[in-house]
């Protein structure tokens, strides 16, 4: 999903590129191509012409067009109303958007040095930019004249929504601060701008500066052919003899899993689990423990207990009770299942000859080997079904069956890299819906992990619709010079999900673009994309294109038979290691005093319950976690689960109906998908679903309960 920055973007409300003519995006100023139109297919972004030294002279013109535009409705002569306050305030910025939304997302997908220096110089700005709108007490009062006055308004449901959100943004963002408690505020949210910078940026540095380097092809034992391959290409890219591994999970996973070199194993387990954690200039520990007790410091200055309090407030949870609850009735469930999927693991160990003591980076090399022997099925043996292209093909004839989607292939929108694809998305009418960017495999330049975001978001404005740009990135097994890229069945879910997001945003349909798309409540985002993972054990779906690269045979089901069997393989371990996330989130969000000591002991006390395995010293969570301290989802991983109890819920009315029933997939791209963040997600939710959701269809599906 969207980086940490962009979310403070999105928080106030910036509104992305474009125009039906892109007026306000002309300048005389330079040859910035970011401050011209764009003469490209759909007006997306220029990718071949921006250079790094566009980017700064583009956010000061950015900034300076926005500030003069909020002045202008600041300090308009006209009563307030709802067209000339709330909806301007919403179409301001427009070209700073547009700009931003280039530079963060590259920020991710494509950094180099040059531009995570021009990051730390843009933040501070940007902070007081925002900082200026919330703490303007005469553009709030415009605000809250028309929001007091709201039930005299005749507004629709989204007008309302808008109405609402607005509001709230200045109110939890320091607009009834007075005097001192203003400055504050002002300095916290600068130094947490600039701290959640330095946790990503040092995140990404440990994560290149680590390799593992082989030269004898002794230690390579175990490890599949393919495995090899691509170690043997990384190694010649970097000019290196023999074969490299990185903490890429491309790269680092089927090492973990198949490497027989146990030592070998330990050092790069070692050196995953210890990203930010040393005692050099990109540690994270003393970062991380900033970021935490400025955030509660903050919450406490907008009359909340803690930052959990502050951010559930705009949540389907509502509070951190509820979330504890959540996490408890999960742990509860789980936990007797995860204890024995550990047993048994480490009893095959034994049975296998293994006599030392069972450690972290012995779960996944014996778990893969201890699954392989159970249901004869391992990543080597799935991934010739599994070739990029036709995974692709795959989840678009999905969006064709379900929703009607077009998908073709466009070499002439310009991108951001040479691994990037284009695809212009039409529905069954041959309306433009998005432009769709792919990017899968890794390289220094991008971050770790998988996700979506957006060059721009749906919206109308002046009644010209414009739709969105949507990216998808994920870090996949790259091709070698003899094979295609070959996924495995882990990374044929990640895309699913991902691609999940995506159509969130695809089929996005609204007039504002603070709440369209993607644009919802954190803990009901995760449903659009943690529902498509459904798709990936049902035969029907994968007959559309899983077929062996080399032959062309459909994948067999009894292969597909072993696939769900083995589904559940250590579910109750895997749900125990997600809810030590969340745990740990809750930790740190959940604090009413100042965190003293060293994040080691915070992170200790948070997952105790939930370890199966050894702790290792100076192996950390808190200085990688980058989904809470740069990503957004402070006080939210919980969401993860909490999307999975509507995932699974939502999914048992498909079963029922038909996996591709016409019917219910228009019920739900129209009441979840279309929707966005037009109204409140337990309202869209409960229209598709007809009733509350509940936790039963999850519990069943990960096998906790017998249905």
């Amino acid at each position: 999903m969207k980086t940490a920055v962009y979310q403070v973007l999105i928080a106030i409300a910036l509104i992305t590129a474009s125009s039906c003519n892109n007026k306000n995006t002309k300048s005389n100023m330079t040859d910035n191509p970011l401050l011209h139109e764009w003469n490209t297919p759909h007006q997306t972004p220029p990718f071949d012409k921006i250079k790094n030294e566009h980017y700064l002279p583009a956010f000061d013109e950015g900034i300076r067009q926005a500030r003069s535009e909020t002045d202008r409705i600041t300090n308009s002569a006209d009563a307030p109303t709802f067209e000339n306050t709330v909806e301007a305030l919403e179409n301001k910025g427009e070209l700073l958007t547009k700009i931003s939304n280039v530079f963060f997302n590259l920020l991710s997908a494509e950094t180099n040095d040059e531009m995570q220096k021009t990051a730390l110089q843009i933040q501070p700005k940007l902070t007081e930019f925002h900082n200026d709108i919330s703490l303007n007490e005469k553009l709030f009062e415009r605000v809250k004249t028309v929001y007091d006055n709201r039930e005299n308004i005749d507004l629709n449901t989204e007008q309302r929504t808008l109405l609402e959100k607005t509001y709230k943004n200045f109110s939890r963002n320091g607009a009834n601060l007075k005097g001192s408690a203003r400055d504050e505020y002002r300095r916290i949210t600068e130094e947490l701008g600039m701290l959640s910078l330095k946790y990503n940026n040092n995140v990404l540095a440990e994560t290149n500066a680590y390799s593992l380097d082989i030269t004898g092809e002794a230690d390579l034992a175990g490890l599949p052919e393919d495995v090899v391959a691509q170690a043997a290409a990384t190694a010649k890219s970097k000019g290196r003899e023999g074969w490299t591994f990185t903490l890429h999970v491309p790269s680092y996973a089927p090492f973990l899993k198949s490497a027989e070199n146990r030592s070998l194993r330990e050092s790069i387990w070692k050196a995953y689990n210890s990203k930010g954690a040393h005692d050099n200039d990109t540690s994270n520990r003393e970062i991380a423990k900033q970021i935490a007790n400025l955030r509660m410091k903050l919450a406490n200055l907008l009359g909340y207990k803690t930052y959990a309090d502050y951010v559930l407030e705009e949540r389907m949870a509502k509070n951190p009770e509820n979330v504890a609850d959540l996490l408890n009735k999960l742990f509860n469930a789980a936990k007797s299942t995860a204890q024995k999927d550990v047993a048994e693991i480490v009893n095959y160990a034994k049975s296998k000859g293994f006599t030392e003591t069972f450690m972290p980076w012995d779960f996944s090399f014996y778990s893969e080997k201890l699954k392989d022997e159970k249901y004869s099925v391992s990543d080597e043996l799935l991934r010739p079904y599994f070739k990029l292209e036709n995974v692709i093909d795959g989840a678009f004839r999905l969006a064709d069956t379900l929703y009607g989607l077009k998908f073709t292939e466009n070499k002439a929108i310009p991108v951001f890299h040479s691994d990037v694809k284009t695809y212009e998305v039409n529905d069954e009418d041959g309306k433009l819906m998005a432009v769709l960017y792919l990017d899968f495999f890794p390289r220094e330049s991008k971050r770790g992990g998988a996700w979506m975001t957006s060059f721009r978001e749906e919206k109308i404005i002046n009644g010209c619709e414009i739709r969105p740009l949507v990216s998808v990135t994920c870090n996949f097994t790259k091709p070698t010079e003899t094979k295609p890229s070959l996924l495995t069945f882990d990374e044929v879910e990640t895309f699913l999900h991902e691609f999940g997001h995506a159509l969130h945003g695809i089929l996005a349909k609204g007039t504002y673009e603070s709440l369209t798309g993607t644009s919802v409540m954190r803990d009901f985002v995760e449903l659009p994309s943690q529902f498509m993972e459904n798709y990936c054990v049902e035969k029907q779906f994968l007959d559309l294109f899983a077929k062996h690269y080399e032959t062309g045979e459909l994948i067999p089901q009894h292969l597909i038979d072993k696939i769900i069997a083995s589904k559940n393989y250590n579910e109750g371990y895997a749900t125990l290691r997600q809810l030590s996330f969340g745990m740990l989130d809750m930790a740190y969000h959940s604090i009413t005093s100042e965190i003293t000591g060293d994040v080691e002991e915070t992170e200790r006390l948070a997952m105790e319950k939930t370890q199966l395995l050894p702790v290792i010293d100076n192996c950390l969570m808190s200085t990688a976690f980058t989904h809470i301290f740069s990503g957004g989802y402070a006080a939210g991983y919980y969401s993860y689960k909490w999307s999975e109890v509507l995932d699974a819920d939502a999914f048992s009315v498909f079963r029922k109906n038909g996996i591709f029933d016409r019917n219910t997939a228009a019920s739900f791209r129209q009441n979840i998908l279309e929707k966005g963040g037009t109204e409140h997600p337990s309202i869209l939710y409960r229209r598709f679903r007809k009733q509350e959701p509940s936790i039963d269809a999850l519990l069943i599906r990960c096998g906790f309960v017998k249905q």
